[in-house]
């Protein structure tokens, strides 16, 4: 019976590859005390079909293009936040999460020592303890390129297959022990609830100043949507400042609201808010190319149509806009506008959900293609010799750099979160299907053997001891809050099991903050670690 599924399958490589993606989505959603790989377990199961026969392989060019599609959407979705962590401190983050890698890269290099390991299992075994599908891509291709046999260039895939496992579960593992002993006794920090509140304005102070710069200077951010003046709702003007007797409406972080009356004036029983016989207010989407990736002050079109936005929902979460905020591409905005010039609100948005599924695939062609040229541009390293990025490392650096610029003129780079969402996950799976496919065969002969155990230990060892270090010298030395350090151990990984569970009963906005802080230079300095494994492990 198995043996006319081999005979089938082989001269079939399509119906292997959607047999692949579809048993490994079901064995990846089983869930074991809480646990599940996830769209890893496709490449379990490619290796699982290619240790049946040589012959059930996916087509390579596969696999190509589906690491070229994870990695340059991986870049242009982190790189807003990549860009915004760095401003806020985030260098001395990523230059922590830098050094954890290097040593992490040290270890491999005594478990070569130790094991005997050949250079390509030593990255290999690094790639997978580490949990990172790029720098994996990088070194089988710099291999290929340097016209290695089938056999040792399937070898990293081996070594990454044999400790990726325990690369999830030791880091889970240690985060575990980490919340128990480093974090016991600190208090998980709570997304700060927001809350609407009505103010009459009473004190002569309050209107010195228009109500925008009353609020800079005060470090509000709250958002003012409302005004009650001589009878009639209105919308608020920043621009102007208020008056005595105002009442006015505003959605304020729970904690601010008492310093907004003690600066205002008292508390008001009207509510203004509830108030839509003159104002109404709507959730849009942004879809509209002129709209995206503008400042929320320079949308002039909003004060034309006396409009106002309240809060920005940016995946699962309401966050109050300021005046320098960014509108991205299926951000969902309340707006408040006269009831009348609603639709032309709408309009003005796009609030197209069609747009938003859809992909420019001019921007996107252009910019992957340059993020390829890029991966051939051979790179000095210390010492002498060079590197490429290659297919993982190039379109990752470009994404990042256009995700970060936006847009350049009337070219918007970014592409909508769904949209940018699901081509990463088929880029991921196709290059997961053709690599565990492809490298399957070589797998079953080498697990059985003595140095398939060695692996294992050593990779669970290498990842048990980044992540302790991780975690032990961000908290004790760098003081790092423990939602914020465990985003980051999760950026170290590059591992969503990690980062999911990191989240798991936690509103804490810590924990995306340090994970998309570290992700972007994690990613690139395994890449190029794994990549010098290979010459220092020679």
């Amino acid at each position: 019976m198995l043996s006319r599924v081999v005979e089938f399958l082989a001269p079939q490589p399509l119906i292997l590859l959607f047999l692949v993606l579809a048993l490994g989505f079901a064995l990846g959603r089983v869930r074991v005390r809480g646990f599940a790989f996830g769209v890893a377990a496709v490449l379990f199961v490619g290796l699982a079909f290619g240790a049946l026969d040589p012959r059930l392989q996916v087509p390579e060019v596969v696999q190509r293009l589906g690491l070229v599609l994870f990695v340059y959407t991986v870049g242009l979705s982190t790189g807003p936040g990549f860009v915004a962590a760095l401003r806020r401190g985030g260098v001395r983050d990523a230059a922590f999460a830098a050094v954890t890698l290097a040593l992490g890269a040290g270890v491999a290099l005594l478990a070569h020592a130790a094991f005997g390991f050949g250079p390509a299992l030593t990255a290999g075994l690094y790639c997978g303890a580490l949990t990172n599908t790029p720098a994996l891509a990088a070194v089988t291709e710099r291999l290929r390129a340097a016209g290695a046999a089938e056999s040792l260039a399937a070898e990293p895939v081996v070594a990454y297959a044999i400790s990726y496992p325990m690369g999830v579960l030791a880091a889970l593992v240690a985060l575990v022990v980490a919340r128990r002993t480093l974090f016991r006794g600190v208090p998980p920090a709570r997304r700060e609830p927001l809350e609407v509140v009505v103010l009459r304005v009473t004190r002569p102070e309050a209107c010195a100043l228009p109500l925008g710069a009353l609020a800079r200077a005060a470090g509000w951010r709250a958002r003012f949507g409302r005004v009650l003046r001589a009878g009639r709702v209105d919308v608020v003007r920043p621009r102007e400042p208020l008056r005595p007797g105002d009442v006015v409406s505003a959605v304020a972080p729970a904690s601010e609201v008492a310093a907004l009356v003690e600066a205002l004036g008292e508390r008001c029983a009207e509510r203004i808010d509830l108030d839509r016989r003159t104002l109404d207010h709507r959730r849009v989407f942004v879809s509209n190319p002129a709209v995206v990736e503008q400042r929320i002050r320079d949308l002039v079109g909003l004060d034309r149509l006396g409009a106002r936005i309240t809060r920005v929902r940016r995946g699962d979460a309401d966050v109050l806009p300021a005046g320098d905020t960014v509108l991205q591409p299926g951000d969902r905005v309340r707006v408040l506008a006269p009831r009348e010039r609603m639709d032309e609100v709408t309009r003005f948005f796009g609030d197209s959900y069609r747009a938003l599924a859809e992909v420019d695939v001019l921007t996107f062609g252009l910019g992957a293609a340059l993020g390829l040229a890029l991966g051939l541009v051979p790179l000095p390293l210390p010492g002498g010799g060079a590197f490429q990025l290659g297919l993982a490392g190039g379109p990752l650096v470009v994404g990042l750099a256009l995700g970060a610029l936006g847009r350049s003129g009337p070219v918007v780079w970014v592409m909508p979160y769904n949209a940018g969402l699901t081509l990463r996950q088929i880029g991921l799976v196709l290059f997961l299907a053709g690599v565990g496919t492809r490298s399957g065969w070589v797998f079953a002969r080498t697990f059985g053997e003595a140095g398939g155990l060695a692996l294992f230990g050593a990779g669970a060892a290498l990842t048990f001891a980044v992540a302790m270090l991780t975690l032990w010298a961000g908290h004790a030395i760098l003081r790092v809050p423990p939602g914020v350090l465990a985003g980051m151990l999760s950026g170290v990984f590059t591992q969503p099991a990690v980062l999911a569970f990191a989240k798991e009963g936690s509103d804490d906005d810590g924990v995306d903050v340090g994970y998309v802080t570290v992700y972007p230079v994690t990613t690139v300095a395994k890449i190029l670690f794994a990549q010098a494994l290979l010459g220092l492990a020679g």
